[in-house]
C-alpha cells in the first residue's frame, strides 16, 4: 500500500492543488505552502520540543499541524482548551502553537494568516513528529495516546483505498472538530493527502449545510449520530434536490431510524465507522437493516474474548502488535464482522464528546455542597446525562432557600471549569439518600427511577 500521508508531506502541494475554502476566500498549495515554511522557520529556531496546537479554523490549523510535523515537534491535541483542562495537562507541553494565547507562563506562537510573506520552498523533514491526543481513561484522569506519522499514514492510505471510489473530486464540509482523532483524520490529514479540498469553517447549522450542498455537486459530509441525528427533522424528512453525495458518521453507533432518516432525505445511507482514540478506525457499516453488522477494515483483525464478550483487536495503528482487549462487547458473525453490543467500562459519548463518568463524578465529590454524586444515562424521554446527588448540610440549606434551578446552575458553573457545556448533565436529583443495597452498592434501577417524571 502507497504511504500518501508520508509521500504528500514530502513533496508539499502542488501550486495549483485546492487546499482550504470558505465562503468568501480559498487557499492554494502555494500560499499553503508559503506559510508553512513560514511557521517552520519559527518552530526549527525554538529550542521547544512538545508544542500545544490548537486553532477552531481548520485551514490555520493544518499549516499548523504540518509546520510542526515536519519540524519535529511533539504535537500536542487537547481535546478542549477548557481552563481546567489545559491545568491538567500543564506538565504536557512546552510551549503552544495556537490563534489565542491559551496559557500566560508557556512561550507562544500565534497562529493566524498571513499576507506578503517570503516565497520560501516546502520544507523537508529529516525526523517527522508525532501526535499526542488525550482520551478519558478509565480511572478519568486524561489519558495520553500517542500516534508516529506511520500510524496515521496506514489509517489514512486504508480509507483511500476502500472509500476512493465513492469519492470523485469530492469537497470536504465537517461538522465535527479536528482536535479530536475523526476529525483530524477525516477532515485534515486524509483530504490534504488525497488532495481533495476541505471547508475551513466549521458547519453548526442545517442552513450552512445546504447552501454548500447546493454550490458543490460532488460534497462529502463528516458528521456524528448527534447531528445526524437531528438532521432529518430540520429537513422535515424531505428529500433534497441537492444533497452531499457521501456522508460519514463516527463517535457512536447512529439508530437504525436516524441513518433513514438520512437516506430519506439525501438518497443515500451514511457509512459510520467504528473505533476511538486508542485503536484508530476498526470496522465500518451501512444500516441496510436493523442490527447492521459491523465489517473490519483490511489491516484489522478481531476475536472475540469468551469470557465476557469484549472485543480483542490486532491494528498497525496502535502502538504494539500484540492483541488489544477493547471495553466494547461484541457478537462474532464472521471472522471479519460482528455486531457491537453494550461497553464494558464507565465511559460514554454525549454528543459523540467521550466522557468519563467517573472524571466528572469526581470533581463534583470535591465541591463542599456534594455528599456523594452519581451519573447515568437516561433513555427517556431522550438520551441524556443526568446526575444524582447526595447534598452535604450546606448544599441542603441551599437548596431548601435558594431552590433547585439555582442549585442546578452552580453545579453547572462548576462543572464548566473542566468540561465543554455540551457534555453537562441535563436532568438533576437531590434525594435525602443515595438509593443502596444491603451490600451499600448504589442500585442503577433505582437511581433511574428517580427520573421516570418530572
Amino acid at each position: 500500500m502507497i504511504n500518501i500521508l508520508t509521500s504528500w508531506l514530502t513533496l508539499g502541494p502542488i501550486e495549483q492543488q485546492l487546499i482550504s475554502f470558505n465562503h468568501h476566500n480559498i487557499l492554494t498549495g502555494e500560499c499553503f505552502s508559503h506559510q508553512v515554511a513560514y511557521f517552520h522557520q519559527q518552530l526549527i529556531e525554538s529550542p521547544h520540543k512538545k508544542w500545544l496546537v490548537s486553532c477552531d479554523n481548520s485551514e490555520l490549523f493544518a499549516i499548523g499541524l504540518c509546520a510542526a510535523l515536519i519540524a519535529g515537534k511533539d504535537i500536542i491535541l487537547p481535546s478542549s482548551v477548557q481552563p481546567a483542562n489545559l491545568l491538567a495537562l500543564n506538565d504536557q507541553f512546552d510551549a503552544v502553537l495556537s490563534d489565542k494565547e491559551l496559557v500566560s507562563n508557556k512561550p507562544f506562537i500565534p497562529l493566524e494568516a498571513l499576507a506578503d510573506l517570503p516565497k520560501l520552498p516546502w520544507p523537508k523533514s529529516n525526523d517527522w513528529g508525532c501526535f499526542t491526543l488525550f482520551t478519558s481513561g478509565s480511572s478519568g484522569e486524561p489519558k495520553a495516546v500517542t500516534k508516529t506519522l506511520a500510524q496515521l499514514d496506514s489509517e489514512v492510505s486504508t480509507l483511500e483505498s476502500t472509500f476512493a471510489k465513492h469519492l470523485p473530486q469530492c469537497s470536504i464540509i465537517s461538522t465535527v472538530s479536528h482536535q479530536h482523532i475523526y476529525g483530524l483524520l477525516f477532515k485534515i490529514l486524509w483530504p490534504l493527502a488525497s488532495r481533495r479540498p476541505f471547508l475551513s469553517e466549521l458547519i453548526e447549522y442545517p442552513e450552512t449545510l445546504s447552501y454548500y450542498s447546493n454550490l458543490f455537486s460532488q460534497l462529502c459530509l463528516i458528521s456524528s449520530p448527534a447531528h445526524l441525528s437531528r438532521l432529518p427533522a430540520s429537513l422535515d424528512f424531505q428529500p433534497q434536490m441537492r444533497a452531499p453525495s457521501l456522508v460519514f458518521s463516527s463517535g457512536g453507533p447512529l439508530t437504525y431510524e436516524a441513518a433513514q432518516g438520512i437516506k430519506q432525505c439525501y438518497s443515500t445511507l451514511p457509512i459510520e465507522v467504528f473505533g476511538s482514540t486508542e485503536t484508530g478506525g476498526i470496522a465500518y457499516r451501512r444500516q441496510y437493516q436493523e442490527q447492521q453488522t459491523w465489517k473490519t477494515f483490511a489491516p484489522i483483525q478481531i476475536k472475540q474474548d469468551e469470557n465476557d464478550g469484549a472485543l480483542w483487536l490486532k491494528s498497525p495503528y496502535i502502538e504494539h502488535d500484540s492483541w488489544m482487549k477493547c471495553n466494547d462487547k461484541i457478537q462474532l458473525t464472521n471472522d471479519d464482522e460482528f455486531i457491537l453490543q453494550e461497553r464494558l467500562d464507565r465511559i460514554v459519548k454525549i454528543e459523540e464528546k467521550r466522557l468519563s463518568l467517573v472524571e466528572m463524578e469526581s470533581l463534583l465529590h470535591t465541591h463542599p455542597m456534594v455528599e456523594v454524586a452519581r451519573l447515568l444515562i437516561v433513555e427517556q424521554p431522550k438520551i441524556q446525562l443526568a446526575a444524582v446527588i447526595e447534598l452535604s448540610q450546606s448544599g441542603k440549606e441551599y437548596l431548601d432557600t435558594k431552590g433547585k434551578l439555582s442549585l442546578n446552575n452552580i453545579f453547572k458553573s462548576y462543572l464548566l471549569t473542566k468540561f465543554e457545556r455540551v457534555i453537562l448533565p441535563k436532568r438533576w436529583r437531590y434525594p435525602n439518600q443515595m438509593p443502596v443495597n444491603r451490600q451499600g452498592k448504589l442500585v442503577q434501577s433505582q437511581l433511574l427511577a428517580l427520573f421516570t417524571h418530572d
